[in-house]
């Protein structure tokens, strides 16, 4: 092709230029979140008239023990799930850097000796730049921020969930400690039956079978405290691990010492979701998919570069090419957008169930912590009655008034109500408290 019909050609294309910049509108389009009216009634029917969240609180405020604050401090500093994370953040961070870079000119340079009799060095240098006229450039950096928006909200989601796990496994641990008491006041009180009935048996009033009986639950409860004490020392090792340690014991105060807010307030359902690290990451990938697609759209129009080159049978058959180039793509252009369409469909899906989930988890701790204060004073009632009925009974026995299988029934009852009293604590402080503290976004700060 003659210089003069690239020329007549590309001065064609590029008074085409208008028409593309007028058509492609939608390539420029900013990424709104969507709204949703479930999120008025996302947590369910409690009451959401306080402003104010539990959620808001810092965690060295919500979380009182000064044992379990030091280790929440050593697990922030040392977990290799939020190192990870942060190295992310990083890497996010160095590809947005380089998007913004795109916007300034390219420059290349060639250095080359030839000797002719003697060397000479050559130092040409190369420079080009592309025109953002149809948003590529602009749509992958805002594409490339919410990459990196995304993955500081993925940082704080995996730091959220650091906090409630390293929270979680410590009020275990204490949890452990309170059955072992029991279990180790139990092995006391029913040595001291298998001495007694031994006694009995003795002066003629039980046989043997009724003594084996006693000392089979006393090697019962035995066991129970030799498996208690590998629940503790694995449950210390899981913390020891999330902390990046060595095992070894993890200095720890008491169940009793569990405190939380007076008060515990949902605060605004738009207001608490808006704040949640994985809410945020679901509207971030939204977000990105967004510009993915805009990027699709902006494909099907000409990129032109400005080069410096002097060769101008070169210059405008690169513009020319560079014009005509979506023409020969079409079907790969098309098959793109399709799949970008499809990908941020598919995120506006994820993106709505992170905010149904978000509120239901607040409604399922709510419902736990409910549930957990509401059995507490049963448990209560229950346990001060079983003791009575205990001493009661040995009291019986070595009167003969009631049989060795109603001292030893009465016993058991009292073992597993109490062991059902720490359980029902742990879930009250564990699956509600701690729970309820990440679900409304606590901990991400």
């Amino acid at each position: 092709m003659s210089i003069t019909k690239i020329y007549k050609v590309g001065r064609r294309m590029l008074l085409l230029l208008p028409l593309f910049l007028l058509t492609g509108c939608g390539i420029y389009g900013t990424f709104r979140s969507p709204q949703y009216e479930i999120t008025d009634d996302a947590f369910g029917a409690v009451d959401k008239t306080d402003s104010l969240s539990t959620g808001d609180l810092r965690w060295q405020e919500f979380f009182s023990d000064p044992h379990l604050a030091a280790l929440i401090d050593s697990a922030l500093c040392n977990n290799v799930d939020l190192t990870t994370a942060r190295l992310k953040v990083e890497e996010a961070q160095a590809m947005l850097r380089s998007s913004r870079l795109a916007y300034l000119p390219s420059v290349d340079f060639s250095a080359s000796a030839v000797h002719n009799g003697s060397w000479e060095v050559q130092l040409p240098v190369n420079a080009s730049w592309e025109l953002d006229l149809f948003g590529s450039l602009r749509n992958a950096k805002r594409g490339k921020l919410a990459a990196l928006l995304a993955s500081e909200a993925y940082t704080r989601a995996v730091q959220s969930q650091l906090i409630a796990t390293v929270a979680s496994t410590y009020y275990t641990l204490l949890a452990l400690d309170a059955q072992r008491n029991v279990y180790d006041e139990t092995e006391r009180s029913w040595r001291q039956n298998v001495e007694v009935t031994r006694r009995l048996m003795e002066a003629g009033r039980y046989n043997a079978a009724s003594l084996a009986q006693t000392e089979a639950n006393y090697y019962s409860i035995r066991n129970n405290l030799v498996e208690i004490d590998r629940q503790i020392r694995q449950t210390e090792n899981q913390l020891c691990s999330l902390l990046g340690w060595t095992p070894h014991t993890i200095e720890r105060g008491t169940l009793d010492g569990w405190s939380s807010p007076e008060q515990l307030s949902v605060g605004i359902p738009l207001r608490v979701l808006g704040r949640r690290p994985d809410v945020q990451q679901a509207e971030q990938k939204l977000a990105e998919a967004f510009y993915a697609t805009n990027q699709a759209r902006g494909a099907f129009y000409p990129s032109i570069t400005l080069s410096g080159s002097y060769d101008l049978r070169h210059t405008l058959s690169e513009a020319v090419g560079s014009l005509l180039q979506p023409i020969f793509q079409r079907g790969t252009l098309q098959a793109n957008l399709r799949v970008a369409k499809a990908q941020e469909e598919q995120a506006e899906i994820a993106f709505k169930q992170a905010v149904v989930d978000a509120g239901i988890e607040v409604n399922d701790a709510l419902i736990d912590i409910e549930s957990a204060q509401a059995k507490a004073g049963n448990y209560a009632c229950q346990i001060e009655r079983l003791q009575t009925a205990v001493k009661s009974t040995q009291l019986l026995m070595q009167h003969g008034s009631t049989t060795c299988l109603e001292v030893l029934t009465a016993q058991q009852t009292l073992l597993e109500a109490q062991i059902g009293a720490i359980t029902n604590r742990l879930s009250e402080i564990s699956g509600g408290g701690i729970t309820l503290y990440q679900a409304l976004g606590g901990g991400a700060e």
